[in-house]
């Protein structure tokens, strides 16, 4: 699974989102050309499989999984420093 990551200085974490309720949920997509179809090209990503997604979500406030979903999504907002 190709799963959206923030870039970080030392290390990449999960990109969490959350749902139209407001829960928080992981996103996997099935194909490396979907995550910049629904986030932008710049997006990053990292393979992944699903036993490994899942053992990075264990143990927090998060509700499943969501693959291939459709552009409901937006691009985090740009931080200004």
């Amino acid at each position: 699974m190709f799963v959206p990551v923030r870039v970080g200085t030392c290390a990449s974490t999960l990109r969490l989102f959350r749902t139209a309720s407001g829960k928080r949920t992981a996103v996997a997509f099935s194909s490396a050309l979907k995550p910049a179809n629904v986030l932008g090209a710049d997006q990053p990503w990292a393979l992944l499989t699903a036993p490994a997604l899942h053992s990075m979500i264990a143990g927090l406030d998060i509700i499943g999984i969501v693959i291939d979903p459709a552009r409901t999504m937006t691009r985090p907002a740009k931080r200004v420093a």
